[in-house]
């Protein structure tokens, strides 16, 4: 038989392709099994082999123009990150996602990557995106059980000293990046522990806590010094910090502020905000009562009121506390902002999600003790000016849901402490700081901002995209020269 008879698939038809190598799937997370997790506080995807985060490096392009990298907001090199891990090289790998990422163990395990890194990659095109996430995990996973340890800068100290407040993502960026630059970097955190959100508002089965305290350990050792229970515009203000002798201020307090519904009976007892409910159980453990003093929270019927992640992280909360739980949303499931694979998670473990449907009352007993949440029915109208379709109520739909507790999980604000306390530095409406978006400088000379306080609740990689941009912004200010690459 000649070539061309050989090409043949079908007398008669013309040659076929040489057949392409099979397409390497996208590689599954190994997950615990719902049956059990729910009733634990153990983290529920369990991390790729080396085997398995090979197989899935190896689905890379390397492509000339990553779309990947313009979808970071730190600008990750993920290609070669990537790459890395192909070769087997994970140490390195972490290496170079520290470059531009002081925290790649918690930004792979709750960043959106579906919408910011892996939506620019090209092979999602056509096919499963890389799974950039959990790769990136898996690398600061390996190197921290292998080990790795965090080196001291090297460099020669500037003598200039900045001072940070509030250790969030955006404050720890700010902090390990101008440690990196030979600055003295002070943090001032309100709170026992440092690690802000990472702390206080995602549940230990999405973040161990142990790996927020482990990279909050590797900024001390370049030099940081965390200073807790230091509310500043308490016990200090941003001027005072600036007299103090401190050459810059970055500003991190977050959105700590919570949005309440504003309905009859919402101050009864057993009406929880999102923040309050998950800073008891996440920071202050009180499912494990007595052991830590914390008032326990007993749930046997929990009701949460929102769509986002944080009401996705509270009820899958309450319910390894016990509770059978309930969300309620006024909007339908097309319109829901929790990210898909958490949505995913809280059916699989028998959380009820109510859809197009949203609270009246908080029906209470003559102790004014949570009974119930009066709910009506809804139906979408037009798109309102967020672009999603608006609720509407349906007349006479109105229902009960038993509930003994409720979580109020409808967005936050802007804690106000420190813009109340810092005369000259200009506020928004919503009470956010306002920020030239070149240099994250305020209104006031030398103080600069980032993360929630300036944008609003938003991503953990968008508050460090904002800590990066400001850091480079304080070296600048402090030193007259630009930062120098890391």
């Amino acid at each position: 038989m000649d070539k061309k008879t050989r090409m043949k698939t079908v007398p008669g038809k013309s040659p076929a392709k040489r057949p392409k190598r099979p397409a390497i799937p996208r590689q599954p997370m190994p997950e615990q099994d719902p049956r059990r997790r729910r009733f634990n506080f153990e983290e529920v995807p369990l991390g790729y082999s080396e085997e398995t985060a090979r197989l899935e490096a190896s689905r890379c392009l390397q492509c000339k123009k990553p779309g990947c990298v313009a979808g970071c907001p730190v600008n990750i090199n993920i290609p070669a990150f990537v790459a890395l891990i192909a070769k087997g090289h994970f140490v390195e790998a972490l290496e170079k996602l520290k470059e531009q990422n002081a925290l790649p163990a918690v930004c792979g395990r709750v960043c959106p990557q579906e919408s910011q890194c892996e939506a620019g990659c090209i092979l999602g095109k056509k096919d499963d995106p890389v799974a950039i996430g959990r790769l990136e995990r898996f690398a600061a996973d390996y190197a921290r059980e292998a080990g790795h340890q965090q080196l001291a800068c090297a460099v020669d100290p500037t003598g200039r000293k900045a001072a940070v407040v509030g250790a969030g993502p955006s404050g720890i960026t700010v902090a390990g990046d101008l440690a990196r630059w030979g600055h003295k970097v002070v943090v001032f955190e309100a709170l026992h522990l440092a690690g802000g959100v990472l702390m206080y508002g995602i549940p230990q089965f999405r973040l161990p806590k142990e790996i927020v305290q482990y990279e909050i350990n590797n900024l001390k050792k370049l030099g940081v010094e965390i200073r807790t229970d230091t509310a500043i515009g308490m016990t200090r203000t941003v001027d005072q910090l600036l007299e103090d002798g401190y050459d810059a201020v970055f500003v991190g307090t977050g959105a700590g502020l919570p949005i309440f519904l504003h309905i009859p009976g919402e101050n009864a007892v057993g009406v929880y905000s999102a923040n309050e409910f998950l800073t008891r159980v996440n920071l202050m453990k009180a499912y494990d009562f007595p052991k830590y003093a914390t008032a326990p929270i007993r749930p046997q019927r929990a009701v949460t009121v929102g769509g986002g992640n944080v009401a996705m992280d509270s009820a899958r909360t309450a319910l390894r506390l016990g509770a059978e739980s309930t969300i309620v949303y006024r909007r339908s499931l097309e319109e829901l902002p929790a990210r898909a694979e958490e949505v995913h998670h809280a059916q699989e473990e028998g959380v009820a999600l109510n859809f197009l449907t949203a609270p009246k009352r908080i029906l209470v007993d003559d102790q004014n003790r949570v009974t119930g949440v009066k709910c009506l029915r809804m139906e979408l109208g037009k798109p309102d000016v967020s672009g999603r379709r608006r609720p509407v109520e349906v007349p006479g739909s109105e229902f009960v849901v038993e509930a003994d507790t409720v979580i109020v999980a409808v967005g936050n604000r802007p804690n106000p402490l420190v813009p109340r306390t810092s005369p000259g530095i200009e506020v928004g409406k919503r009470g956010t700081i306002v920020t030239d978006k070149k240099n994250m400088m305020t209104s006031k000379p030398g103080v600069f901002a980032g993360g929630d306080i300036v944008s609003g609740a938003a991503t953990v990689i968008s508050a460090m995209g904002q800590g990066k941009q400001a850091a480079r912004a304080m070296h600048a200010y402090m030193t007259g020269e630009e930062a120098p690459c890391l």
